[in-house]
């Protein structure tokens, strides 16, 4: 099994900073397209940022010039640095990766748990 467990989330006022981790164990034999998604109450999960199959970053318009995605492919770890945040930006954020457990297998999504980033106003 995989799990990807998240870290970093917590309370912080508007303007602040906040670096959100996640990090991928278990039966892996490769990791493609992980990124972060959120999901605020009342609205459906959206996507924040992930890496495309060339491996480029790619960001909601609505976050684009404030937030960062990175990874380190040697530890299946994946980051967000979310600078400037705003009360809007308030949602749990949950990490995404496609999974190959074993060479020629199949990807498939894997989600983690989730954290809650709160921004008050």
């Amino acid at each position: 099994q995989v799990q990807l467990v998240e870290s970093g989330g917590g309370l912080v006022q508007a303007g602040g900073s906040l670096r959100l981790s996640c990090a991928a164990s278990g039966t892996i034999f490769s990791i493609n397209n992980m990124g972060w998604y959120r999901q605020a109450p009342g609205e459906q999960r959206e996507l924040v940022a992930s890496f495309t199959s060339g491996g480029r970053p790619n960001y909601a318009d609505s976050v684009k010039g404030r937030f960062t995605i990175s990874r380190d492919n040697a530890k299946n770890t994946v980051f967000l640095q979310m600078n400037s945040l705003k009360a809007e930006d308030t949602a749990v954020y949950y990490c995404n990766a496609e999974v190959r457990y074993r060479s020629g297998a199949n990807y498939y999504p894997r989600w983690g748990q989730g954290t809650q980033v709160t921004v008050s106003s």
